[in-house]
Order: C-alpha cells, then sequence, then structure tokens
C-alpha cells in the first residue's frame, strides 16, 4: 500500500510546494511550446518511434470537439477552468502529499492547455510518438502531465492489498 503523510512541518509547506509545482507545470509547458512554435518548421526525427512534430488541436484529446468553433473553445475553457478550481481545491484541503503532486500534475497541464485555448484557439501539440507509419496522436508536456497525475491518483486509490485507500476528494467537494 502506497501511504504519504504530510511533512513534519505541517500542511501548509505541503500547499506551498504543490501550488509552485502547479506552476511549474505550467510554466514549462508554455516554454516547450512556444520554443516548438518558434523552432518547428519542417519534422525532426530524435528516435525510431520519437519525433517532433508540430500541430495544433482546437478541440480536446483525439480531437475530439475540433468543429464545436468559438462556442466550444470558450465551454471548453470553462470547463477547464472549474476542473482547475476543483483541483487546487482539492490541493487545498488534503493531506495526503501524493494526492497534493498529483493534483498539481493535472493542474498544471491543464493551466498549460487553457492557456493555449485562449491565446490561439488550439493546443500546440509536438511530441509524436509512433512505430514505422502508425501515430499516437501529438501531444504536448501539459498532455503528458495529465496522464501521470491521473496514474499517481490510480496508484493511490488501490493498496497493494487490493482494498480502496482513503480518498480525500469527498473533502475538496464540501
Amino acid at each position: 500500500m502506497i501511504t504519504m503523510h504530510p511533512s513534519r512541518r505541517g500542511p501548509s509547506r505541503m500547499r506551498a510546494i504543490a501550488f509552485s509545482f502547479f506552476m511549474l507545470i505550467a510554466a514549462l509547458d508554455q516554454a516547450a511550446k512556444a520554443a516548438a512554435r518558434a523552432r518547428l518548421e519542417s519534422p525532426v526525427d530524435l528516435t525510431p518511434f520519437l519525433a517532433l512534430r508540430l500541430g495544433f488541436n482546437p478541440g480536446v484529446t483525439f480531437g475530439l470537439f475540433a468543429d464545436s468553433g468559438a462556442v466550444g473553445r470558450w465551454a471548453l475553457s470553462a470547463v477547464a477552468f472549474l476542473i482547475i478550481g476543483v483541483l487546487l481545491t482539492w490541493i487545498w484541503r488534503t493531506r495526503s502529499a501524493v494526492t497534493a503532486v498529483a493534483a498539481s500534475l493535472i493542474a498544471g497541464g491543464a493551466l498549460g492547455n487553457l492557456l493555449d485555448r485562449l491565446r490561439s484557439g488550439a493546443v500546440t501539440d509536438f511530441i509524436d510518438l509512433h512505430w514505422g507509419d502508425v501515430h499516437w496522436p501529438t501531444f504536448n508536456l501539459a498532455d503528458a502531465a495529465i496522464v501521470c497525475g491521473v496514474a499517481l491518483l490510480l496508484l493511490t486509490v488501490r493498496g497493494s492489498d487490493g482494498r480502496p485507500a482513503t480518498s480525500t476528494l469527498g473533502r475538496a467537494a464540501r
């Protein structure tokens, strides 16, 4: 069972670290996207299965809602803003360092993509995983942070004995 306890210095230190991590994730994502937009004129093959290839996604995961226009852009932005708010509230209320880190990863990634959507109407993607001619949808650091945060949360939901672990999600919703 994965167990993390708040630091001996109290929850305020953990909160400060989690909120700093949240901002760091969003800043790193924005810096990487700016570099990709400025320098990726053509695809760059890094390995036989990894390339840097600039793309823009006006939708969400796998291009869903890409044709929804301005209404969709603002609706997706509003949903992202609400999700970020819920996650930041969860970070504030949790006593688990692992939960705080996971929520910071998700919220930081969501903020990075939200900033793109508000600025240009589409999210900048540039990481292309592929096997031969079979490509995974191009993604970015924000997407990777979100996936890692969700995976970390899933790891904390079940302990090694298979029993559900105690969750702090209910406290954040109250």
